[in-house]
């Protein structure tokens, strides 16, 4: 029988203290995250960003560039992630009308060292919180929930998948 081996912290040193990862001698290979995240909002929130009828313009267009952006500059936001190259950053929304609510995705990628996780999952969160703060006039009850990894492939680890369904309500 073998002992089951617990995953271990990877910032913290050998004294527990914070500590980037040294990914020097890690392999260049492509490596792909995608995220994902939810905003609810009332009747007219809803209404007015669903046909594009917002006072502010296209609320989608500016959450998209926001999420683009954001990624860019995950490692000026998280203390230890690197500063990456990424290659391609998109940002799609898909409108609930069923549940008011909107889903926004996010994909990163890269050829590096290091995955692209934080970086999409910061896209849909920046994403979100514009999304919010464009329509909080309307709507400051707003809930923003269900932010997270859905998928990765590349690097040592390889591929992974979430098992969790991906529309559930925090």
């Amino acid at each position: 029988m073998t002992k089951a081996t617990t995953p271990e912290l990877t910032h913290l040193n050998k004294k527990g203290e914070a500590n980037m990862v040294d990914v020097t001698n890690k392999a260049i290979t492509a490596r792909t995250a995608r995220a994902q995240g939810f905003i609810n909002m009332n009747n007219t929130a809803f209404s007015l960003v669903s046909k594009g009828e917002h006072k502010k313009g296209d609320v989608f267009a500016v959450a998209r560039i926001a999420g683009i952006q954001a990624a860019k500059q995950c490692s000026n936001l998280i203390p230890l992630c690197h500063p990456l190259m990424l290659s391609k950053v998109q940002v799609d929304f898909e409108i609930d009308t069923e549940n008011q609510r909107i889903k926004v995705l996010s994909l990163c990628k890269l050829s590096g060292q290091t995955g692209v996780e934080m970086e999409a999952l910061t896209a849909v969160s920046v994403a979100c919180l514009t999304l919010f703060d464009m329509c909080k006039a309307v709507d400051p009850e707003m809930e923003i929930y269900g932010i997270k990894v859905l998928s990765k492939e590349g690097g040592k680890s390889g591929n992974w998948q979430t098992t969790q369904p991906s529309d559930n309500k925090a």
